[in-house]
């Protein structure tokens, strides 16, 4: 256990945590409907269970998906849709879960949690599989554990607090939206394909790192670039459309 926390990738760790906070905001909504309708004995065991069936269900879905982005082509398809979803970060839009049902049983509960969880949960395993892609790969599924650990109690009980930080400081959510756009770009830049195709055959090679760190800044800047222009766009709009 020492050896792993001397040899673990800080870095990836904040990211996952910070992506995490970001795109999981609405599991701490989820889990509140779903649990509404129990008797208070048991709301904090389906909280408990239903978290805890939703933390496997993405380690193994992140599992999948760090062995997947090795097959050529689908780093550039993740990073293309990290890009949409860090520009759709930055463009505040209220979503509504009426279709969440309170379940009436403890199991019911826990099912209702874990299902929506998995429907909502495609952005968080993108993102964060593509910043364990940073780690030592024998540390890669651990990180996971550890950054989802770290940040689901943060989620569940912290919610409210996190929600009141975003609103009196905007410039984290424009920070969140940068981080998906910086693994975006590395993820192009480092894809299988891209990298054996267009790279190593040429005579960018000897700047493969340069390249790289490149293609994060590069991406970090559109995020945030493209996410505050439409986002000021959508705002000049509301006026009209009330």
């Amino acid at each position: 256990m020492l050896e792993f926390l001397q040899t673990l990738s800080w870095a990836a760790v904040f990211q996952i945590i910070l992506i995490d906070i970001l795109l999981g905001g609405d599991n701490a909504v989820v889990i509140a409907l779903a649990c509404r309708n129990l008797p208070a004995k048991r709301r904090m065991q389906g909280i408990l269970w239903g978290t805890a069936g939703a933390i496997i269900l993405r380690v193994v879905l992140i599992s999948f998906a760090v062995t997947m982005l090795q097959i050529p082509f689908l780093k550039v398809v993740g990073g293309l849709l990290l890009f949409w979803i860090g520009i759709k970060l930055l463009i505040p839009e209220h979503e509504s879960h009426e279709n969440i049902q309170g379940g009436a049983t403890l199991m019911s509960a826990i099912k209702t949690i874990i299902v929506a969880d998995f429907v909502m949960s495609l952005d968080n395993v993108i993102a964060i599989a593509g910043a364990a892609q940073q780690a030592d790969e024998a540390h890669q599924i651990g990180l996971v554990v550890f950054g989802l650990l770290v940040s689901v109690p943060i989620i569940i009980w912290g919610s409210t607090l996190v929600l009141k930080l975003i609103d009196r400081f905007p410039i984290v959510v424009t920070l969140g939206g940068a981080l998906l756009g910086w693994i975006a770009g590395g993820m192009l830049a480092t894809d299988v394909a891209v990298q054996s195709n267009v790279i190593q055959p040429s005579s960018l090679a000897p700047y493969n790192t340069q390249i790289t760190y490149g293609a994060e800044i590069v991406g970090a800047l559109i995020v945030v670039i493209v996410g505050t222009l439409l986002a000021r766009r959508k705002k000049a709009e509301a006026p009209e459309q009330a």
